[in-house]
């Protein structure tokens, strides 16, 4: 299935220091839109196969939170992530990172795992009626952070 919502980007710095920027938590949080704090329930603040976390979320005055599974954690090529609320599948994420001649390509992704009858829940809890839309606007917002953090 493709992604709900996706981007890419160039980014001067080798492949393995932008998937230690990503797979560890705490900053990774600091990269994130909406999610400002992220707190290791099983695990080590540097991820792997299995590492849960609880994302704690903003937007506005709206707060709300998620516990994650990491699935995939390849360092220097792909992070992955899959977010519940409540126990229901919300989205899953992804990193992926390419060589590339001045560094790396790295496109991030997620996919939309709500089932309809949440959709409404959702609404209430984000304030975002149009999550494709808000997604990719934040996958943009996230990926420049990102590069800018991996060049300094």
């Amino acid at each position: 299935m493709d992604p709900t919502a996706t981007g890419r980007i160039t980014v001067d710095a080798p492949p393995e220091r932008v998937y230690a920027l990503i797979s560890d938590l705490d900053s990774l949080s600091g990269l994130s839109e909406e999610t400002v704090r992220c707190k290791v329930l099983v695990g080590s603040s540097t991820a792997t196969v299995g590492t849960r976390f609880r994302g704690s979320n903003k937007r506005g005055f709206r707060r709300w939170s998620t516990v994650s599974t990491v699935t995939d954690a390849v360092p220097g090529r792909e992070f992955s992530f899959n977010v519940t609320s409540l126990g229901i599948p919300v989205s899953r994420w992804s990193y992926s990172i390419a060589p590339a001649d001045s560094g790396c390509v790295v496109t991030e992704s997620t996919w939309d795992r709500r089932p309809r009858w949440f959709l409404a829940m959702a609404y209430v809890a984000t304030g975002v009626a149009d999550r494709v839309a808000v997604n990719t606007q934040n996958i943009a917002r996230t990926l420049e952070r990102l590069k800018a953090k991996a060049e300094a």
